[in-house]
C-alpha cells in the first residue's frame, strides 16, 4: 500500500506541474482552457472555476489541459436549425439552447439562418412570427445541448488565433516545468538532507557491508587506492565501481595514521546486466543554502545530460527496448527506492520528472516536441499546416506510441513477474 501511495504521489505530481506549465502559459497567451485534466478515462472528480473544468479521472497515466480551438470543438449552427435563446439586459444572447424542449417562459426561439459563433458573434434567423431577426452574441454565451453546457470561444481566446510564439510557448512549458520541478526537488533535498562534499571521506559504513567487514570506519579519509592517490570522492567511487569482484588494497588516514585495508567490492548488477562494483559507504555531506541552489541546478543538468546520453545509446542500438522502462516498470522502480527512505524517493522523483520532459520533448507525433516540430514547419514556411493531415499524424503517432507502451509493460511484466 505504500509503494502505491508514493507512486500516485510521485507519478501525479509529475503530471500536475506538466500540465501546470501548459494551463498557465495558455492563459497568459489569452487561451481558452476548457479542461485541466489529470489521468484519462472516465471522470472521477469535476470542478469547474470559471471557464476551466478541473477534473481527476481513472486511469492515472498521464494528463491533458484542453485549449478552445485544437480539438474542434466548435459549435455551429446549421441553417434551419431551431435554437432556444435567452437575451440579457444588454440585449445580446447569453444562453443558447440547442435541445427543443426547454422549460423557461423567457427562451425565445428562433429558426436560423446564419449565425457565427467565433469572430462576428451574433446569430440570424426567423422567429415564431416568420420575422427575420438578428442578436448579438455574448463574449459569455454558454450553449446547453442534451444536459452539457459549453461556453462559446470567440476566436481571439482559441489556440489557432495566438502567434507561433505563443502557442510553441504553451505548449513547450510542459516540459520546462518538469525541468523546473526537478530543480526545486534537488534543492529541497540539498537544503534537508545536505551537499555531497568533494573529500573522499568515510560518512557511515552500512552494516553486512564488505567494507565493515574489512575494517573500515566512519571518518576514515581514502588516501589511495591500489598504489593511485586519491583526492575526490567522485576517483574513489570510479575505481571501486569499476573492480566489481576484484581485491583493492586501500589506504586511508584515521586519527593522523595511514592504515592499509584489503577490500574486495561486492557486485551488483543493473537492469542492463552492467556489473558495478559496491563498498557500502556513504558520502559525506554538508548544509549551505546558497550550495543548495548551485547544487539544484548543477543536479538537474547532469540529470539532463545523462538521459539524453542514453537516448543516444538506444538510438545508435547500444540500447535495445528491453532497456526502457513502462508504467509497471516504473511501479517497481519506486518500490526499491522507497525501501531506502524518503531522501531517495525525492531523488527519484526528480529524475522521473526530467524523464518525463525530455520524453515529451522527442520530436514524435502526438508528444509537445512533434507539436512543436510543426509550428517550427510553420514559422518557416510562412503558414500553417493543414489541421487535418496534422491531426492524422498525430492520431497515427498515439497509435504507434501506445503500441510502444503494450511492448514496453509486456517486457517489464515479464521481467518482473516471470522471470
Amino acid at each position: 500500500m505504500e509503494t502505491v501511495i508514493a507512486f500516485i504521489i510521485i507519478f501525479g505530481s509529475l503530471v500536475f506541474f506538466h500540465e501546470l506549465g501548459h494551463f498557465l502559459f495558455a492563459k497568459k497567451a489569452g487561451i481558452m482552457v476548457r479542461e485541466f485534466a489529470i489521468g484519462f478515462g472516465p471522470k472521477i472528480i469535476g470542478i469547474q472555476k470559471g471557464e476551466t473544468l478541473y477534473t481527476i479521472r481513472l486511469l492515472p497515466l498521464g494528463g491533458y489541459v484542453r485549449m478552445a480551438g485544437e480539438d474542434f470543438d466548435t459549435v455551429e449552427l446549421q441553417p434551419g436549425y431551431r435554437v432556444g435563446l435567452l437575451i440579457n439586459a444588454a440585449d445580446e444572447v447569453e444562453k443558447i439552447y440547442l435541445n427543443r424542449n426547454v422549460a423557461n417562459p423567457d427562451v425565445l426561439f428562433l429558426e436560423t439562418e446564419s449565425s457565427d459563433l467565433e469572430k462576428e458573434l451574433f446569430i440570424e434567423g426567423y422567429d415564431d412570427e416568420g420575422q427575420l431577426v438578428r442578436y448579438n452574441v455574448s463574449r459569455q454565451a454558454v450553449i446547453y445541448e442534451k444536459g452539457q453546457k459549453t461556453l462559446i470561444a470567440p476566436y481571439d481566446r482559441q489556440f489557432e488565433s495566438k502567434s507561433v510564439g505563443s502557442r510553441a510557448m504553451a505548449i513547450f512549458a510542459g516540459p520546462l516545468f518538469n525541468f523546473i520541478l526537478s530543480f526545486f526537488i534537488f534543492l529541497a533535498l540539498g537544503l534537508m538532507q545536505g551537499i555531497p562534499i568533494d573529500d573522499p571521506i568515510i560518512s557511515e559504513v552500512q552494516s553486512d557491508s564488505v567494507a565493515l567487514a574489512a575494517g573500515m570506519k566512519s571518518g576514515d579519509i581514502v588516501k589511495e587506492v591500489d598504489g593511485q592517490s586519491i583526492s575526490t570522492w567522485d576517483e574513489f567511487v570510479k575505481i571501486v565501481q569499476a573492480s566489481p569482484g576484484a581485491p583493492l588494497q586501500f589506504v586511508v588516514e584515521r586519527d593522523g595514521s595511514l592504515v592499509k585495508l584489503n577490500i574486495t567490492p561486492s557486485t551488483i548488477k543493473d537492469k542492463q546486466g552492467q556489473k558495478y562494483g559496491q563498498l557500502g559507504v556513504t558520502r559525506p555531506l554538508e548544509k549551505n543554502p546558497v550550495k543548495a541552489v548551485v547544487y539544484g541546478a548543477e543536479q538537474t543538468v547532469n540529470w539532463i545530460k545523462e538521459i539524453l546520453g542514453l537516448l543516444g545509446k538506444l538510438v545508435t542500438g547500444q540500447f535495445t527496448l528491453d532497456a526502457l522502462s513502462g508504467p509497471v516498470g516504473i511501479y517497481k522502480a519506486t518500490e526499491t527506492v522507497a525501501q531506502y527512505g524518503v531522501y531517495n524517493l525525492m531523488n527519484w522523483a526528480a529524475i522521473l520528472s526530467i524523464n518525463l520532459g525530455i520524453m515529451n520533448l522527442l520530436p514524435l507525433p502526438a508528444l509537445d516536441g512533434g507539436r512543436l516540430l510543426f509550428f517550427l514547419f510553420e514559422a518557416v514556411r510562412g503558414k500553417p499546416i493543414d489541421k487535418q493531415k496534422e491531426g492524422m499524424v498525430h492520431f497515427v503517432g498515439i497509435v504507434l506510441l501506445m503500441l510502444l507502451m503494450l511492448v514496453v509493460t509486456w517486457n517489464d511484466i515479464q521481467q518482473f513477474f516471470f522471470s
